[in-house]
């Protein structure tokens, strides 16, 4: 690393601690040559999967398109900013533990909706309706009483 003061290359590292939850480490540096300190900070760059639309084209993952396409749905749900960059984060460990350098647009997508529903119900049928195109009330209501059974489901397992 270059000294930001004299551009020389002969640092030391005098502290280094974990921030960002652990996610990134700061380290405090200082020049050999003109003694002057600063701070830097370490991530680990993963690389994302490309994504393969449904039209057979491929483009690079785009967190800022996922994230949109989360608070949209979100809008005006009580849901902190915190649950939904915990949501992305999830979601991009899911999609990058798979292990592959490109995936489907629609492993995304049902990324995306297992998240919402996890989330906020509302948010999910709202994502869901434009993801899978509903054209009518009758697919909304499908998709509702799909979810209503399985929250009942869920409940009978947690009763009995």
């Amino acid at each position: 690393m270059h000294c930001p003061f004299c551009k020389a290359t002969d640092t030391k590292v005098i502290d280094s601690r974990l921030v960002a939850e652990g996610e990134q480490v700061r380290r405090r540096r200082e020049c050999l040559a003109c003694n002057e300190r600063y701070t830097t900070f370490e991530i680990a760059e993963l690389v994302m999967p490309r994504v393969v639309k449904q039209d057979g084209s491929r483009q690079p993952f785009d967190e800022q398109k996922l994230r949109a396409g989360i608070l949209r749905s979100l809008e005006k749900r009580p849901v902190s900013i915190e649950e939904i960059e915990s949501a992305i984060n999830r979601i991009k460990s899911t999609l990058r533990s798979t292990g592959e350098r490109e995936l489907k647009s629609m492993m995304v997508g049902e990324a995306v909706m297992t998240e919402l529903r996890r989330l906020d119900e509302v948010a999910y049928v709202r994502f869901a309706s434009v993801y899978r195109s509903f054209q009518d009330l009758e697919e909304f209501k499908a998709e509702i009483d799909r979810i209503s059974s399985q929250n009942q489901d869920d409940c009978e397992v947690v009763d009995g």
